[in-house]
Formats: structure tokens, C-alpha cells, sequence
């Protein structure tokens, strides 16, 4: 308890999300990519016998992270120490470990295969919060709510309907997180500085080998695309565009559970609350939108990581420096880790949601007289009236019923007043039909199951294996 422990392993991320970026994971695939180039570099003439690599591969995870560390603080030199280390307990292959290759070759692929491997895991609990909003959208598609522009009430919509924009966020994320796996590259074998000179003494000169070399590996670790050119490391506006990718997501995330607090402060929608939570240490009455407030946060952290990658892409020199490195070891971790919480705890809010609606339903009744003027309006113009003297005494009377709903606490009467003026000409027993909150939410429901039909189903149908989900909370 007397060191730093980092919060988003111990109180937020999946314990998958974490081994994704554990030493274990990263120094495990560092050996595998040493064991592939040395059975590609054999196949290729290179004199490698079968009982180095069967030596290798019998020590692939015989890693002693002591004496790596003691190798480290002697080179001053990651990838050097391990290579030292793997050779200890592989002697007979000690002589072809890392043969021809540069650090870059197990750091740069291994960050790229996390890069994959983390996105896949995000896809999974991204693909289940789309599911649990589709759903929650079709069930309350119907029920007509206080539609708000400015925070301030307009006209109407559904609760369905709502949710349809919290999804459309997410279809943009989820199309862009499959377009960026799609298009991703593997860095491959390219040496020092990309031009895999190393290369050219190994095979004697013959480029068709180093080509078939660079493919081939790709391919072994489940990469279509590699790089056809680099200097020592890949792109680094990779790590600017994944990183930009989940800031994505943490804005959509945000945008929703900024809504959702509003709207428990309504008292209309509340995130899940368990039986023996506690909302306040003082006041034993509250019901804090916890889960809401810590995505909020987990977002903003996310979000601000986006500079830090973009500063980082911007500012190599040439074919390589040193000053990514320790940026890549925080940023890149800590955002996969981060908006692995975040969806996390976005499904277990689904998995839990309350709808009020009859809470619902009296702000509507508290608004709706003054949305039902412009019928009342047209409706009186066409009983013979003067469209602007109506507009005057329509003007009138909901000033004064705004008056006394603000300054007197009362009810909204303007239904009341309108009903009992008899300058109205207008057929008034229509008037309680025609307040009706199903009247004024246009083509919600519709848009809504056709949004959900057209765009939101096709994902979940493509994905139909990753669904379902585990969402409890860790704290």
C-alpha cells in the first residue's frame, strides 16, 4: 500500500483488457515473433537448425523478469535484455535470437498487435451497448416525452426516439473502429531504418526473400496489410488515429450520460440503483448517478489523450526517435483500458435502466397547453376568426398562465382560461382529444423502428456472436 497503484486497474478495466496490455502478453509475443522470424528466416536457407527453434519455442514463456530487469539496468536496453534473458535459457539458439532484426521488430509489432487485439475486445462491449440501446429505443418508441433544444422544452418526441441519437453516435464509432481494423498494417520486417539493409547481407542480395519474409510473418499474426515502406518504426499517426478513435467513443459515451443525469434530475430516467448502494455519506436520501458520473470522468481522461498522440506523431524525426516511447507506454494502455470501463459500465446502466412514466407524463402536461396554441390558433382562423387578434389573446392568456405556474408555484391553467374565454369561436370540445402527447410527436416512433431496422440492426445481425455480456461493476 505504499506504492501508486493505477486506478483503472484496480477499480475499472476487464481483467482481458488488462493481460491485452500485461507484460506477460507484450514479453510472450516478443518471443513468438522471434520464433516466427526464425522459422521463416530457416524455410528461407539461413542456417537455423529445428533443435534452436524447438529450444526456443520449449522456453516461449520461461520468462525470469529478474534477470531481465538486471540485463536492462546494465544495457540500458528493453528488447537487448530480453534477448539476453530468452538466450539464457535457450543457449543452443542464443546466436539467432532477434537475427537481422531492429527493437522496432517485437515493440512496434507487438504494440499493433495490442492495438488489434484491444479494439476486438472494445468491439465486443461497444457491439452490446448498441444492442441494449436498440432494444431499450423499440420498447419505448412510443411513449411520448418532453423534447428539449437549449435545455429548454420544445416540442415533443419519444423516449425511443432519444435513444436512437445516442445510438447514431455509436454507429459512427462502430464504422469507424471497423474501418480502422480493416485498413490496419502490420509493421512487418524492415530493419534500422526501413530499408532492411540487414536483410540484404542475410539472404545474399535477394529482395524476393526479404519480401516473402515481411508477408509471411504478417500474415502468421493474423495481418492482411503490412507496411510497404517505414523508416524503424510504423506511422505513428497510427497510435493519433486509435487513440482519436476512442476519444470518439468517450464523446459518445459522455453525450449519453450527460442526458441521462439531466434527466434523473428530472426524475424521468434513472440509472440502475442497488439495493444497499449508498448515494451520500450525509444525506441518506440521494441516489448520486454514480455509474453516469464516472464515465463522465473516465471520458474527459480519454479525450484529453488525443493531444498527447497527435503531439507525438507530429514531432518524430526522420526515420526514428526516442521520444515516443515513454508517451506510447501510458497513453495507448490507459486509453484502451479507460474505454474498456467506460462501455463496461454503459451496459451494466442498460442492463438496468428505469423509466418513469408517469413522471414523464406530468412535464409533458405542464408544457403541453402552451405546444397546443398553434392549433388552437388555426382552428379559431378557421371558425372565421382574425388570425392576429386570436394571436394577441392566445399572447395573453399564456403570459398569465406562465405567470402563475412561475411566480405562484400553481398548475398550468392556459387550457382552462382558453376554454372559458367566449371571444373563442372555435369548436372547443375537441380540445381535450387533440391534447393527447401522442399528437405531437410527429413521426418518432416510426423514424425510430426504421432507424433501428435500417442501420442499427444490420450491425447487430453482422456481430450476432459477440452479443452478450457480463457488466458487473468491479467498485
Amino acid at each position: 500500500m505504499n506504492s501508486y497503484k493505477n486506478p483503472l486497474e484496480e477499480r475499472y478495466s476487464s481483467e482481458e483488457m488488462l493481460f491485452n496490455f500485461s507484460h506477460n502478453n507484450k514479453f510472450r509475443t516478443w518471443r513468438k515473433l522471434w520464433i516466427a522470424l526464425a522459422e521463416i528466416e530457416k524455410d528461407l536457407g539461413l542456417d537455423i537448425t529445428e533443435e534452436q527453434i524447438a529450444e526456443l519455442k520449449a522456453n516461449a514463456e520461461n520468462i525470469d523478469y529478474d534477470k531481465a530487469a538486471e540485463y536492462e539496468k546494465k544495457f540500458r536496453h528493453d528488447v537487448m535484455a530480453h534477448v539476453h534473458t530468452y538466450g539464457d535459457v535457450a543457449p543452443s539458439a542464443k546466436g539467432i535470437i532477434h537475427l537481422g532484426a531492429t527493437s522496432a521488430f517485437v515493440g512496434d509489432n507487438t504494440d499493433l498487435i495490442q492495438i488489434r487485439d484491444g479494439l476486438l475486445i472494445l468491439k465486443k462491449k461497444l457491439v452490446n451497448v448498441i444492442k441494449n440501446l436498440a432494444d431499450f429505443a423499440i420498447e419505448y418508441k412510443d411513449l411520448p416525452t418532453l423534447g428539449f433544444t437549449h435545455f429548454q422544452p420544445a416540442q415533443l418526441t419519444t423516449v425511443g426516439k432519444r435513444a436512437t441519437l445516442w445510438l447514431q453516435s455509436l454507429v459512427l464509432d462502430i464504422e469507424e473502429l471497423d474501418f480502422f481494423l480493416e485498413t490496419l498494417r502490420f509493421r512487418g520486417v524492415k530493419g534500422t531504418t526501413g530499408t532492411a539493409a540487414s536483410f540484404l547481407e542475410l539472404f545474399d542480395g535477394d529482395y524476393s526473400k526479404v519480401k516473402h519474409l515481411d508477408k509471411e510473418l504478417s500474415k502468421r499474426f493474423g495481418f492482411e496489410k503490412v507496411f510497404g515502406v517505414s523508416g524503424q518504426t510504423y506511422d505513428r499517426k497510427i497510435d493519433a488515429k486509435v487513440v482519436a478513435l476512442l476519444g470518439n467513443i468517450a464523446q459518445s459515451a459522455h453525450k449519453f450520460t450527460n442526458d441521462l443525469r439531466l434527466l434523473q434530475n428530472l426524475k424521468e430516467i434513472e440509472e440502475p440503483f442497488e439495493k444497499n448502494q449508498i448515494g451520500s455519506s450525509a444525506m441518506a436520501y440521494k441516489r448520486n448517478p454514480m455509474r453516469s458520473e464516472r464515465i463522465g470522468a473516465l471520458a474527459k481522461y480519454v479525450m484529453s489523450l488525443t493531444t498527447s498522440s497527435a503531439m507525438v506523431a507530429s514531432t518524430q524525426w526522420f526515420e526514428r526517435t526516442l521520444d515516443d516511447s515513454a508517451n506510447k507506454r501510458l497513453t495507448i494502455p490507459q486509453a484502451f483500458l479507460a474505454v474498456d470501463a467506460i462501455l463496461l459500465i454503459w451496459n451494466n446502466i442498460m442492463n438496468g435502466i428505469v423509466v418513469y412514466p408517469n413522471r414523464i407524463n406530468k412535464h409533458i402536461m405542464d408544457e403541453l397547453p402552451f405546444m397546443a396554441t398553434e392549433y388552437i390558433i388555426m382552428e379559431e382562423v378557421k371558425a372565421g376568426g382574425d388570425r392576429q387578434e386570436i394571436h394577441e389573446v392566445i399572447r395573453v392568456h399564456s403570459m398569465e398562465a406562465s405567470r402563475q405556474v412561475k411566480m405562484e408555484g400553481k398548475e398550468n391553467d392556459l387550457i382552462e382560461r382558453i376554454l372559458n374565454d367566449d371571444s373563442l369561436k372555435f369548436d372547443k370540445s375537441k380540445l381535450k382529444e387533440v391534447l393527447d402527447p401522442k399528437n405531437f410527436i410527429g413521426f418518432a416512433p416510426i423514424q425510430t423502428e426504421e432507424f433501428i431496422k435500417n442501420e442499427v440492426q444490420p450491425i447487430i445481425d453482422q456481430n450476432k456472436d459477440l452479443i452478450g455480456l457480463e457488466a458487473d461493476l468491479k467498485v
